[in-house]
């Protein structure tokens, strides 16, 4: 119950920014006392600070209350395509330092540069390692709760990703599908923020999507929910990366509106046409576009049917840039091809995060699991005694 009760002070806190005792108590319906005494426990760990005074309606004045930034440090890393972003942050979520590094694809160099990444910024940062809560690596593909990596548009088969980079490193390691990742930085500081029910879909070379219920992230019995681009879109249609036909990624990812683009245009091929083609949008290049826009919408339409979210927020390269122009014909394909009543009740949205936002949410799994363990160590026992069978540490919420 202390823990509980840990978590829900701190869960406060980090989202909801400075806050009284008071407030506390309000807000987490947990007594004064217990807000006091829980804390002052805090405080002397030095996991929260005073912040300032405000007043009271003629009281004495309420102290202000904020998690420490600077109690440990996050790392969070996005494993793209040919590259790796490596990016360190405080628990304000301030960015403090940066690396980025070319990789051709093979685990074994991926996984060294993750590692030299880890290095690099804790060393630009001046941060001790022995501060950092952990390392948040956003992949592509179904990730297991183990860390082992499957992605067959990539040739990653069942890399184990997760034990290669703790065989390097002390500090605590979180392995995550990047659209995941990318989906809990957009809800908890992006387009996402405040909805209950919401899917986030993110549109680069790969397509996919993480699906919140209720405030809680969708993972499925493996961990692989998600893989929305690998849905079919067209009965035995153009060839997907990951070997199948008429998969969604194989028109609206960045290749496939790519090849379409050249194929139209007469331009060769590279991954460059399309932000070149969307600045000029000659005829030939407006109808691809046009055409895009319209299977994401009848994509949207089938996450709408289905999952009913209030809010469904696009990002990703592609997809942010795709949006930026055409999101009213992507409402309108929406529209057209999903149920009435439940369109009516969802938003179409653009992500506001940047381009680090799968590195960004990344880093926010440690902190997940600081927050579900209230700042406590995973191995300390609760006040009350619990059946062996629940006692049982608390994974982090993805």
């Amino acid at each position: 119950m202390r823990r509980a009760n840990r978590s829900s002070l701190l869960t406060d806190l980090f989202h909801g920014g400075l806050q009284s005792r008071q407030q506390l108590a309000g807000t987490t319906a947990l007594s004064q006392a217990s807000v006091s005494n829980l804390i002052g426990e805090m405080l002397e760990e030095g996991l929260v600070e005073e912040a300032g005074l405000v007043g009271s309606d003629g009281g004495r004045p309420r102290v202000l209350l904020q998690v420490r930034r600077g109690f440990r440090y996050v790392v969070g890393a996005d494993v793209a395509e040919t590259r790796v972003l490596i990016e360190l942050y405080d628990l304000s979520m301030a960015r403090l330092a940066q690396a980025e590094f070319e990789h051709d694809d093979d685990p074994a160099q991926v996984a060294e540069l993750l590692l030299a990444g880890l290095a690099a910024v804790t060393a630009e940062a001046g941060v001790d390692p022995g501060r950092v809560l952990g390392y948040g690596v956003g992949v592509p593909g179904v990730v297991d709760q183990d860390g082992v990596v499957d992605s067959q548009s990539t040739g990653w088969d069942a890399v184990p990703l997760g034990a290669m980079l703790r065989a390097g490193t002390e500090v605590p390691i979180f392995v995550e599908n990047g659209a995941k990742t990318f989906g809990q930085a957009e809800m908890w500081f992006g387009a996402g923020r405040g909805a209950r029910h919401a899917v986030i879909i993110m549109i680069g070379t790969g397509v996919g999507a993480a699906v919140v219920m209720d405030g809680r992230g969708y993972r499925g019995a493996n961990s692989n929910a998600g893989e929305w681009g690998h849905t079919t879109l067209i009965y035995d249609g153009e060839l997907c990366r990951c070997g199948a036909r008429g998969c969604l990624e194989a028109y609206i990812g960045a290749g496939g509106i790519g090849r379409r683009l050249a194929a139209a245009t007469g331009r060769p091929y590279s991954p460059a046409l399309l932000t070149e083609m969307l600045a000029a949008t000659p005829p030939a290049a407006r109808e691809v576009f046009t055409e895009t826009a319209g299977y994401l919408g009848a994509g949207i339409a089938d996450l709408i049917n289905l999952f009913s979210p209030e809010r469904i927020v696009i990002g990703g390269i592609a997809g942010s840039v795709l949006g930026e122009r055409f999101l009213p014909e992507i409402r309108a394909a929406a529209a057209r091809h999903a149920l009435r009543r439940p369109y009516s009740q969802t938003s179409i949205e653009l992500c506001t995060l940047g381009a680090d936002a799968v590195a960004m949410g990344a880093a926010t799994l440690p902190i997940a699991q600081l927050l579900a363990d209230g700042g406590l160590p995973e191995q300390e026992e609760t006040m009350v005694a619990l059946p062996p069978r629940n006692r049982r540490p608390q994974h982090s919420r993805r």
